[in-house]
């Protein structure tokens, strides 16, 4: 059997009461219907479909309805691979590396909304997938990673590729589970994918014994779920949402900060709809990237270490501050006891553990942002029709000049290369000016990262994919891979969805030609929208086998490679704090005769590796851009092909900063626009000048109140 789990811990079966729970909304398929009662399992169990665990999951995946699977085979669960055939109706993507598995099923994940899934083996093979576990567990990204185990005969005798992957995983997955009985598979299945999409969305692991995959089950469907203590609260409670629509009314500095959380509710119509009613400006984190269009003018960017001067400053003189889905991190809030420091908050969370984490709020709310943003709207509006709105005029003629005097453009003369070789800036701002409207981005980490978060004109969520909480590089080119298969995968539901509604106008307007000619049909569905990738040349090396992957399944990306030979960020810092002592980050990758001492002068770069040549060795089309006119070429020549990866190799310059900074530890009001520029200080000593005057006129009054009671007294 399935062995206990927190989750499971107060019971074994669930109550009468809590009979049937339904899959989450994105899976219809999966919704679960009445269910037989627990005394009545075995005997409706027997009336299934015979047969072996491992067909089992295939099938339990499918009635999930999972499209799209990831992953590396291996001995300890060779049985579920044997499991998979022609009509296997989901598409399996053989990838190169296990942990590549796991970031293409996050870069799926991140891309749809839905659970992204990787099937690996034992040992290594599950341990592999430990980081991308971890990089799902760090940005709440809905992930079902299904591990091969020994059989249960074998479970703690060091049998070969034998691992507590349980024990392992425990701390930093969503949940975890060990299977032990072919009979729960089905059972085990339906309760992952709905604990990995609900709630705060993760990554949920199922180590699956050799011997539960082969032994043999009765199959049925739907399954019921036992998860007596599983329960995430949507809806806000209590008076919270009259309290939070009467601080937005009081507030004159108001900032809405906003959060992963939010992006992964959905909830980007809502907040649009909030900052619509409200005129209040909005600050993202990096995962929030695209939920509402750079395009609009409340947009002020992206907030903390490398954040916008109008973000950052914009928070530090807020009165209050509205938290969607966001953590409170220390990249976002730098030195957390000077955080907006005189601001009320507002914390909306579907996880009440990141309530008072890391701030204490002023006015908590539990539940789901798009959900709580639909109820909290209306009573905004309902105060600004008897009291009015507030103006917020003077607020944002300050936001408006921070954002006017310190815009992230890089066009200072500081910025620009010494070497002659290309700004990576201006290349990340080119592939953003010729790119499709709907191109998905995807980026490695590093400062690449932060240039694309900055530059890149993000317009529609869910169209910014990165590695946020764990910084892991090497996830682009897998997360990039992931991205690629939903881009796909949505183009083919676009054509179905016209080729159904093209045959339904027919045959309801049989009668009027025109009527009929003008629906969609499938071949003017849209095209699959493509992928970027900006990467850096240390992040890239670090998972670059995938282009093999890219190739065998006919998934084409484009690649641009900002190189500069060095693991630029880190470089950065050695630079700033460090005495400018590179230990360590030097990669020769690019350099003029690196490593070549034989070299003649003059005879251009020693590439190790050449990057054009691996994408060729890879099948794919390897260009290189040296000076502005090359990088427009070839980003010109990336956008026309269609049908094979495309890699560009962009020399650039390697003292290239990323800024603003917030040096580590500090305040955001001590950010850095460039060396020896701090622009906040000013503000800062503003606001704390006007604060303390407003202390001295409160002091003043009271004094004068005791004063008139005092005499009113004597008399």
């Amino acid at each position: 059997m399935a062995l206990p789990t927190p989750l499971q811990a107060f019971s074994a079966v669930s109550k009468p009461n809590a009979a049937s729970v339904g899959i989450s909304a994105q899976s219809p398929q999966t919704a679960a219907t009445p269910a037989p009662s627990a005394a009545t399992a075995p005997a409706a169990a027997l009336t299934g479909e015979k047969m072996t665990g491992a067909q089992a999951l295939v099938r339990s995946l499918e009635d999930l309805g999972v499209t799209d699977v990831f992953g590396i085979p291996g001995g300890a669960i060779l049985p579920v691979y044997h499991a998979l055939n022609e009509e296997t109706k989901f598409r399996f993507i053989l990838t190169r590396h296990e942990q590549a598995a796991g970031h293409a099923a996050e870069g799926y994940a991140l891309a749809t909304g839905k659970p992204g899934v990787a099937i690996v083996t034992s040992g290594p093979g599950a341990t592999n997938t430990i980081t991308s576990i971890m990089n799902a567990q760090m940005d709440s990204v809905p992930l079902v990673v299904i591990t091969g185990q020994v059989g249960a005969h074998q479970i703690g005798t060091d049998a070969f590729q034998e691992t507590d992957t349980v024990g392992i995983t425990y701390p930093i997955a969503k949940h975890s589970y060990l299977v032990t009985d072919a009979q729960d598979i089905p059972r085990v299945l339906t309760e992952a994918y709905h604990i990995a999409g609900t709630g705060r969305p993760g990554p949920v692991v199922i180590d699956l014994t050799r011997s539960a995959q082969t032994g043999e089950m009765f199959y049925s469907w739907p399954q019921r779920m036992i998860l007596p203590g599983y329960s995430p609260t949507t809806h806000a409670h209590g008076k919270v949402l009259s309290q939070a629509a009467r601080l937005i009314q009081q507030s004159f500095r108001p900032v809405l900060y906003v959060g992963g959380g939010a992006m992964r509710s959905g909830a980007s119509e809502q907040v649009q709809r909030l900052v619509d009613a409200t005129n209040m400006p909005v600050v993202t984190t990096l995962n929030a990237r695209g939920i509402i269009p750079d395009s609009d003018t409340h947009n002020l960017g992206m907030i903390g270490m490398h954040g916008s001067i109008a973000g950052t400053g914009a928070v530090q003189n807020s009165d209050l501050l509205i938290a969607l889905g966001a953590r409170f991190s220390d990249r976002v809030t730098g030195k957390l006891s000077e955080f907006a420091p005189r601001a009320r908050v507002i914390h909306i969370d579907i996880d009440p553990a990141e309530i008072g984490k890391n701030r204490e709020p002023d006015v908590p709310i539990v539940g789901d942002i798009a959900t709580v943003l639909d109820e909290l709207v209306p009573e905004i509006q309902a105060l600004q029709s008897e009291e009015g709105s507030v103006d917020l005029t003077n607020w944002w003629a300050l936001l408006d000049d921070l954002r006017a005097n310190y815009p992230s453009d890089y066009t200072r003369a500081e910025d620009e290369p010494t070497d002659g070789s290309l700004s990576p800036q201006w290349v990340v701002k080119e592939l953003s000016r010729q790119a499709d409207p709907r191109t998905i981005w995807v980026a490695g980490v590093g400062q690449h990262q932060m240039w694309a978060s900055q530059l890149v004109d993000f317009e529609r969520p869910r169209t910014w994919l990165s590695s946020a909480g764990a910084g892991t590089m090497g996830f682009g080119l897998p997360a990039a891979l992931g991205a690629r298969v939903a881009s796909e995968r949505a183009y083919v539901e676009a054509s179905e969805a016209a080729e159904v509604n093209s045959s339904a106008s027919a045959s309801d307007t049989s009668t009027s030609v025109s009527a009929a000619t003008s629906a969609p049909s499938a071949s003017e569905a849209t095209d699959p929208a493509p992928v970027w990738l900006i990467d850096g040349d240390g992040s890239f090396q670090m998972t670059s086998q995938e282009l093999a992957t890219i190739f065998h399944e006919n998934t084409p990306v484009k690649i641009a490679i900002l190189n500069n030979s060095v693991y630029g960020m880190v470089r950065q810092w050695q630079t700033l704090f460090f005495d400018q002592h590179y230990s360590a980050t030097m990669l020769h990758d690019g350099d003029e005769h690196a490593g070549n001492a034989s070299a003649t002068p003059g005879e251009g770069f020693f590439d190790v590796p050449d990057f054009v040549k691996l994408a060729e060795a890879y099948g794919c089309v390897g260009l290189r851009a040296t000076t502005q006119e090359e990088a427009e070429a070839a980003i010109e020549q990336a956008n026309a092909i269609d049908d094979r990866t495309v890699l560009i190799d962009f020399r650039v310059w390697k003292d290239a900063m990323v800024w603003p900074m917030v040096p580590a530890g500090n305040s955001n009001d001590n950010v850095l626009f460039r060396l020896g520029e701090q622009p906040l200080k000013n503000v800062a000593m503003q606001r704390e000048a006007a604060a303390a005057q407003n202390a001295r006129a409160q002091a003043e009054a009271e004094e004068a109140a005791q004063n008139a009671r005092a005499e009113r007294s004597n008399l």
